[in-house]
């Protein structure tokens, strides 16, 4: 899966300052996990998703994460969300300058999913019961694709490494982190039997020479994201450095 260091860096950059300016304006959004929301925006930027579907139940800092992601790289962003919620929600997205970016879309969200195919990045809140049949209807891109399962408390399960139409067509990889309440990370992508590929500078890279940009906070603690992928297995990890002496490392494969 072709990866740009620098279009992560900078969604990172650009959601925490948004976040922040939200949380000065309405002293609210005082999430458990700080840089969650920074590092989906990260994700969705990093490998440049033509086609971004959030299924909310709120109205969430995570929107705002996704719109910022979008306008850096030109993608289409649906926000499907209650009919009750999407007055607020317009509100915080048009005082953070994203109006133009999020299409927002209110209804039952099993049948407004039909309507999207080949999504490159999804971000399901995991909240609402019905969760798992909506992870189940997910048409995404065989070719690259992200499924971020938000939410997962306690018990709860994603993807599994099992999504819609991906058998025998792509690999699929699933992992579970303990990032904000829980969330399950799953990457879709056609198998690359060279090792190598683009990180957005123009040259190609093998795994052990390839690391993405650190992602540093602009506020609160020293923290920062590290990508990094083992040339022999495939397989991506993410390091959350949070200080010189305290790394939280969570393996990711892509």
């Amino acid at each position: 899966m072709e990866w740009s260091a620098t279009s992560a860096t900078k969604a990172y950059l650009e959601t925490v300052q948004l976040c922040d300016d939200h949380k000065r304006r309405c002293n609210s959004w005082r999430t458990r996990e700080p840089g969650s929301n920074e590092f989906i925006s990260a994700l969705a930027a990093g490998m440049k998703a033509e086609l971004i579907v959030e299924i909310a139940s709120c109205v969430s800092p995570s929107t705002i994460a996704l719109a910022t992601a979008a306008r850096l790289t030109g993608a289409r962003f649906v926000c499907i969300l209650p009919e009750t919620v999407l007055a607020e929600a317009k509100k915080v997205i048009k005082d953070s300058g994203l109006k133009d970016i999020v299409e927002f879309t209110t209804g039952d969200p099993f049948e407004i999913l039909q309507n999207y195919e080949n999504i490159d990045f999804c971000l399901v809140d995991c909240k609402d019961d019905n969760y798992r049949k909506l992870l189940k209807l997910l048409d995404v891109n065989e070719r690259k694709a992200m499924v971020v399962a938000n939410n997962l408390v306690a018990a709860k399960e994603g993807v599994g490494g099992h999504l819609r139409g991906m058998k025998d067509k792509a690999t699929v990889r699933s992992l579970k982190c303990p990032i904000g309440r829980g969330m399950e990370i799953t990457t879709i992508a056609r198998s690359n039997k060279t090792g190598r590929r683009n990180l957005g500078d123009g040259q190609s890279h093998s795994g052990a020479e390839r690391e993405g940009t650190s992602m540093k906070k602009s506020s609160g603690g020293k923290s920062k994201w590290i990508f990094r992928t083992d040339e022999e297995s495939g397989e991506e990890h993410i390091f959350r450095v949070l200080r010189s002496d305290d790394i939280y490392t969570a393996p990711m494969c892509i």
